[in-house]
């Protein structure tokens, strides 16, 4: 299992891009950390998710 947002997911083996590709989340207006670290945009479809893993997905949002 992988926490992502506090959240349990059967994702093992899956790439990140994987994984988002399956959520509503605009990959231009997020950042991703896994384990306590950034994971780069360009990593995102070589990154394996991994049993324990704990990923955080953020969103930008624009206001004033």
């Amino acid at each position: 299992m992988v926490k992502i947002n506090g959240t349990f997911h059967e994702v093992v083996g899956k790439t990140m891009m994987e994984y988002l590709s399956t959520t509503s989340y605009d990959s231009k207006r997020i950042a991703v950390e896994r384990n306590g670290e950034i994971v780069p945009k360009g990593s995102y479809g070589t990154v394996e998710l991994k049993k324990g893993d704990v990923i955080e997905v953020v969103s930008f949002v624009g206001g004033g």
